[in-house]
């Protein structure tokens, strides 16, 4: 069975985390500054959730285009967030794929410590294994 039991779940977590994240005092105005778009497409459960330029968290459709698109599953996702999976071991596994400029991908992961550290008390929070 997959982490994310529906989409609307994951949107709750997932929300929660981002949210955490862009209004973080110091990775919010560094994601802000980076003037990018990033839209995650998940699946098991399906669904997207967008970073954007404002620093808002939009989950589900939005009208925007993506600077950074990644595509993964919810069961990666989660693992992510509990570091069990890093970004170059999952993009060369095929566990996630992106497109756009790696770059400012890669330079946006040193801003992600606090996601990392709030991630394990938000999923046990929604009654996630973690």
């Amino acid at each position: 069975m997959a982490v994310f039991e529906t989409t609307e779940k994951m949107y709750e977590v997932l929300g929660t985390l981002f949210g955490s994240l862009v209004n973080d005092p110091t990775v919010g105005p560094k994601f802000i500054e980076a003037d990018i778009v990033i839209k995650f497409t998940i699946d098991h459960p399906d669904g997207a959730i967008w970073l954007t330029r404002e620093g808002k968290v939009i989950c589900g459709a939005a009208d925007l285009k993506p600077t950074i698109e990644m595509w993964l599953s919810g069961d990666t996702c989660h693992r992510f967030w509990l570091q069990q999976v890093t970004m170059p071991v999952g993009l060369a596994k095929g566990l996630l794929k992106a497109k756009g400029p790696l770059p400012k991908v890669l330079k946006l992961l040193p801003m992600l410590k606090p996601a990392y550290a709030a991630y394990p008390d938000i999923a046990k929070k929604y009654g996630l294994t973690i």
